[in-house]
């Protein structure tokens, strides 16, 4: 386990106060998607770093969900809104005036834009565009860190990773929406936000294939492991050889959390995006995956682990990852978990929650105080003054 007990006292006691330079602490940052996965791990990051959590959600999006069993609706101040409506947007960003936007809102699920497509067009792309059209009539100083994702680029299978200058769009409904994101996000940039005295600051962030406690949407392996293994019964698998750099969620979060610090202190890297991405190393097939998963779940073989159906309803990559470079250069950022420390914390936050009871708002502070002090061990430049 990454323990807090285990980690060196003196980084413990001090690393509070280091953390992304402080930059957070009592500023206003504004979350859309709050709701979900990632924004609720982030919406608590947040609030551990002392800003004040603004959230923007059109509905809670699964049962059960970490925004319901962290109790965030009530450490927040939330609006029921959807990134659809322009007018609903306008008034939030004008009203509230963010110091900071981190856009996470949107239909990420592959096999959902393959039965509603509209919905994952307008989400992703309208959505993002409403975004930026509320920052532009507002008017105030604001740095928005945009939220794509891995699947905007044209991934063709190659095997390096994809660069932030390469070519985005895809074969697929949910590819192509976050690739016309990406280009929404650019037209803006050049058309309205490029002035020297423009108060808004801009940066995209990319990342894929993130996993964690607290996950529950349809058609992701690892939530689709935790639901059966916590029922006592097998997961059905269809793409066992697929291979994917798997990250802990925390792992991107901090990069975008850097970002947002680097764009406030600093215009060199407005409009510029970046890949928040694990080591090479970390890539693994699903079957690796559910096989290192099912050991910390006591599984001793596989059959009562997993099966594979090979039904395959839609269209998958079989690889995809990112070169990071980018984020290195510029942000002096890099992952900060290996894969077997990825694997166990994830599976220790599913089995606090099924088969022990605990109470998860602390238990994920916690897995994040672990996060941070490890940071610091490893000397990770945003747990730097």
């Amino acid at each position: 386990m990454i323990n807090i007990e285990k980690s060196n006292t003196k980084i413990r006691k001090n690393i509070g106060g280091n953390v992304f330079r402080n930059a957070y602490s009592g500023k206003k940052v504004l979350v859309t998607g709050h709701t979900g996965f990632k924004g609720s791990w982030l919406s608590t990051w947040l609030l551990k770093l002392d800003a004040h959590v603004v959230g923007v959600s059109k509905d809670v999006p699964t049962i059960p969900a970490m925004f319901d069993e962290l109790g965030l609706a009530g450490r927040i101040r939330h609006h029921q809104a959807d990134v659809r409506d322009l007018a609903a947007m306008r008034t939030i960003i004008y009203e509230e005036r963010p110091d900071f936007v981190f856009h996470l809102a949107a239909q990420a699920i592959v096999s959902s834009s393959y039965a509603d497509p509209v919905e994952t067009i307008t989400t992703n792309v309208v959505g993002t565009m409403n975004v930026l059209e509320a920052l532009r009539q507002a008017d105030h100083p604001c740095v928005a860190v945009l939220i794509t994702s891995d699947k905007c680029y044209d991934n063709v299978e190659w095997s390096w990773g994809y660069r932030e200058t390469d070519t985005v769009g895809g074969k697929d409904v949910y590819s192509g929406s976050k690739g016309a994101a990406e280009l929404i996000i650019k037209s803006y940039l050049h058309s309205f936000f490029q002035a020297k005295d423009n108060p808004v600051r801009l940066g995209i962030g990319r990342a894929g294939n993130v996993i964690g406690g607290g996950d529950w949407a349809k058609d992701r392996i690892v939530v689709d492991c935790m639901r059966a293994w916590s029922e006592g019964s097998t997961v059905e698998i269809r793409s066992p050889s697929a291979t994917r750099p798997w990250q802990h969620v925390l792992e991107p979060l901090s990069g975008y959390l850097t970002l947002g610090v680097a764009l406030a202190e600093a215009n060199d890297l407005h409009g510029e995006a970046f890949n928040f991405g694990p080591r090479a190393e970390q890539s693994r097939t699903v079957v690796e995956l559910l096989g290192d998963l099912g050991r910390h779940w006591n599984f001793t073989r596989s059959e009562d682990a997993y099966r594979i159906t090979g039904n395959i309803p839609f269209h998958e990559s079989g690889l995809l990852k990112l070169n990071c470079d980018k984020s290195l250069f510029h942000l002096k950022w890099e992952p900060n978990l290996d894969y077997a420390e990825t694997i166990r914390i994830v599976s220790e936050w599913y089995y606090a929650y099924y088969r022990e009871q605990r109470e998860m708002y602390a238990f994920t502070l916690d897995q994040i105080t672990a996060y941070e002090c490890i940071a610091g061990e490893r000397n990770r430049i945003w747990t730097k003054l």
